[in-house]
């Protein structure tokens, strides 16, 4: 009800040669992305009023004594016998609120798949130049790895300057160790260190329909390049069936986009409710120093480090990048998941940055499985703190293992919430860190997860338009701003369902 006057907008797409663009109706009262900005402080405001204000005296005085269980719809008959109407109106409106964030959750994972194949063959097959393709492929995964090891390193600098671990007694670091001792076991048990020919290997599927079914987004990449190449080297009048087929199903999937987006101001509202309200402010608070490194470190990243790139070598400016690309930040920040914010991360560039598809076709999948620069930062700052926890000095040269340890365990892994403390499991091996130490940050995990995943969108779309400007793929903000002014039977490319 908080969102009801969030109305939703009809939407519709277009396509002019192979840069498809956006349309929308001219009836819309609000840009979308402010939509979904108003969703995230409304979240945030409620999840905290839920966080504070209802506690175990609140649930006690609705007859529930075993609140987790009553929530799960597993609750013992004894334990919450004498349940009232407004304990099971709280049991509703929760899984009400958890129903609508999962199902758009889960249409943008239905979606990520599916826009990478057809959108990457497409974009390859019409390259027509296999020198052009390698250019763009070797500039796109070097710079993916400078910023990575530049996000581990600023990280390890934040960390060693500011020794978070300092601000933790033993007395806590005991009590997190004991609180999430099991969560953390699942995490170490999970995790596997690194091996760079099995890295290198496991990026060519088996079966391709089987890393399609999985979402195991490199190898889904590699599949869908390899097809686009090889229809470059056939005949084209037999190639070009193949071609069209997969640009209307791109056309398709771009629909589906449309649909999913019209109820992202809710479900941005459910996510960041359903997080801040579960987000325990007494392990917050404790670990709060630890916390504000992170998010200082990504903003360093995010508002000085990318800065650096777009402008200097992207030739965009500071306030057109990020009005450009605010909606994939605000979504990546909700969902915790890069892969899932995809199809809005690949919308903002091409209409909004005006990058043409054949290269955002192409960099940004690539981005949303291997560039993990807030994750990497994160795993940098962790491992240091943790050390710091156990009274551990660590030297240059452990430091510099966490750096080719994080850039390499970031590679090839999957861009979903949580995996980066998976990822963190094989850093702290790796210089001999203990490894219980996870348990200390598991309760902060979540919502720093939000932050990097922010981060790492941000990253993405960078990336993509240095190698755009590289390429001469991209417009001016006077072809941006052109497109965007003419009238929608002129121009159908004029708005998209994210411009004002």
């Amino acid at each position: 009800m908080l969102l009801r006057w969030l109305d939703g907008i009809q939407c519709g797409m277009v396509d002019v040669g192979t840069q498809r663009r956006w349309t929308v109706s001219k009836q819309r009262t609000m840009a979308l992305h402010w939509k979904i900005l108003i969703g995230l402080i409304l979240g945030i405001v409620v999840g905290l009023a839920i966080n504070t204000m209802w506690d175990a005296s609140t649930w006690n005085s609705m007859g529930i004594n075993d609140p987790a269980a009553w929530m799960a719809g597993t609750s013992d008959v004894e334990a919450n016998a004498d349940a009232s109407i407004g304990a099971r109106a709280a049991r509703f409106v929760g899984n009400f609120n958890n129903f609508i964030g999962e199902l758009f959750m889960r249409g943008l994972r239905f979606i990520a798949v599916p826009i990478v194949v057809f959108s990457l063959i497409v974009g390859a097959s019409s390259l027509n130049d296999l020198s052009k393709l390698s250019r763009i492929g070797g500039k796109t995964i070097g710079i993916y790895l400078v910023t990575t090891a530049i996000a581990i390193t600023v990280g390890l600098l934040f960390a060693n300057i500011v020794k978070p671990g300092n601000f933790v007694s033993e007395e806590t670091r005991d009590g997190f160790v004991a609180q999430f001792g099991d969560q953390a076991k699942a995490k170490i048990d999970a995790a596997h260190a690194p091996d760079i020919w099995d890295t290198v290997l496991n990026i060519v599927p088996k079966n391709p329909f089987n890393a399609i079914a999985q979402g195991n987004m490199l190898q889904v990449v590699f599949a869908s390049l390899l097809v686009g190449i090889a229809l470059t080297l056939i005949k084209r009048e037999k190639a070009t069936i193949v071609i069209q087929f997969f640009d209307a199903m791109t056309d398709v999937i771009i629909k589906i986009v449309e649909i999913v987006l019209m109820i992202a101001p809710y479900a941005v509202f459910a996510l960041i409710v359903e997080q801040i309200a579960e987000l325990g402010l007494d392990i917050l608070g404790s670990l709060a120093v630890y916390s504000l490194v992170v998010v200082a470190g990504l903003a360093t990243m995010a508002f000085v480090i990318y800065p650096i790139g777009f402008k200097i070598l992207g030739g965009i400016s500071y306030g057109r990048f990020f009005k450009a690309i605010s909606p994939a930040q605000l979504l990546a920040f909700s969902s915790a998941s890069s892969s899932a914010t995809l199809p809005v991360t690949m919308e903002c560039c091409e209409q909004r940055l005006g990058i043409k598809e054949e290269v955002s076709a192409f960099v940004l999948p690539i981005g949303a499985t291997i560039n993990m620069d807030g994750t990497a930062l994160y795993q940098g700052v962790a491992a240091v703190f943790i050390a710091q926890l156990y009274g551990m000095d660590l030297t240059v040269a452990d430091q510099l293992t966490i750096v080719l340890t994080a850039t390499l365990a970031s590679i090839g892994t999957a861009g979903v919430p949580g995996v980066g403390m998976i990822m963190l499991v094989i850093v702290l091996e790796s210089v001999g860190i203990p490894l219980e130490g996870i348990a200390v940050i598991l309760g902060v995990d979540r919502i720093l997860d939000m932050c990097r995943t922010s981060c790492n969108v941000t990253g993405d779309c960078m990336v993509c338009a240095v190698v755009a400007n590289s390429e001469g793929a991209i417009e001016t903000p006077e072809q941006v701003a052109e497109r965007m002014a003419q009238p929608l039977d002129e121009d159908p490319r004029a708005e998209g369902p994210l411009d004002k």
